[in-house]
């Protein structure tokens, strides 16, 4: 695709993804309100175990077979075998009146939360069979991404691993698919990778080497800056489908895909932050334009 104007390279959204529940399926939608946390309502909810500590695929790939709808005011959970769980959204305000106060650790961080209650953890408790709770993200603390990688910025995030947002590209995956078909193995879908915000028109793996991507919104610009690459645990290896594991992806990956930016690490797509576009909304089909960092 020809760059735009003062820019090295252009393409286009194709595709978008929030996450309302961490660690469970995702939800493809064609618009979304941009957040100073990322895309509204990704990673607002986190299953955690009794202590408190975050649960994900990584132990429990039956979490994969658990898929949000919003519909109306309300979350609405579904997984095999199981009646759908209805979680009111709630205003920010209005989450005390409804929620216990709560502590919630995700990797290093323990932050704030409001747990859901106990209908919400028999649910959850039932299907991934273990004590659990669902709580939810307090809208009124800011959990910061590492200054580290965001050049001493202060850009928050909810329950996400560490960054408000993941990008990735369509060339990307097709990079990866053309090696596993020659392997031998079945090609896969962007959602084992988990995605919000899904990049046409680039050369494979472009989203590692540009700076600022710039997303024309109709209004103006959104501002969404890769920050560090994504390092890859085994969750791309669970079937988003079936929940069945195989290592077929990360085996490929590790052949060409090691990061010495984060210590030789299997990566794929860039963890970013949002520099400017807060309150803007990001819809499949928006062009998008980004220099070069480094060839």
């Amino acid at each position: 695709m020809t760059a735009l104007p003062g820019s090295d390279l252009s393409g286009a959204i194709s595709r978008l993804f929030v996450y309302p529940v961490k660690s469970c399926a995702g939800i493809e939608v064609q618009e979304a309100l941009l957040t100073e946390t990322g895309l509204a309502l990704d990673r607002a909810w986190m299953v955690v175990d009794a202590q408190g500590v975050f649960l994900t695929q990584r132990t429990l790939p039956r979490m994969a077979l658990i898929r949000p709808q919003l519909v109306g005011g309300e979350l609405v959970l579904a997984a095999p075998g199981m009646p759908p769980l209805h979680v009111a959204l709630g205003a920010a305000q209005d989450l005390a009146k409804s929620h216990t106060p709560a502590t919630a650790t995700v990797w290093r961080d323990t932050v704030p939360a409001w747990d859901v209650g106990a209908a919400a953890a028999q649910w959850f408790g039932d299907f991934l069979g273990q004590p659990c709770r669902l709580v939810r993200f307090d809208p009124a603390h800011r959990r910061l991404s590492s200054m580290d990688w965001t050049a001493g910025v202060e850009a928050p995030n909810q329950f996400a691993d560490g960054f408000a947002l993941l990008l990735a590209s369509e060339a990307s995956l097709a990079e990866l698919n053309a090696r596993l078909v020659a392997a031998g193995q079945a090609p896969v879908g962007m959602e084992r990778f988990r995605p919000n915000v899904v990049l046409a028109g680039l050369e494979a793996h472009d989203e590692d080497r540009v700076d600022m991507v710039r997303v024309d919104v109709g209004s103006g610009l959104a501002h969404l800056q890769p920050v560090k690459p994504c390092a890859r645990c085994p969750i791309p290896n669970i079937d988003p489908v079936t929940a069945d594991c195989s290592t077929a992806v990360t085996d490929a990956l590790q052949a060409y895909r090691q990061d010495p930016r984060v210590g030789g690490a299997v990566t794929f797509g860039m963890n970013a932050i949002v520099r400017q576009g807060v309150g803007c909304v990001l819809r499949v089909g928006q062009p998008v334009a980004a220099d070069v960092l480094f060839a």
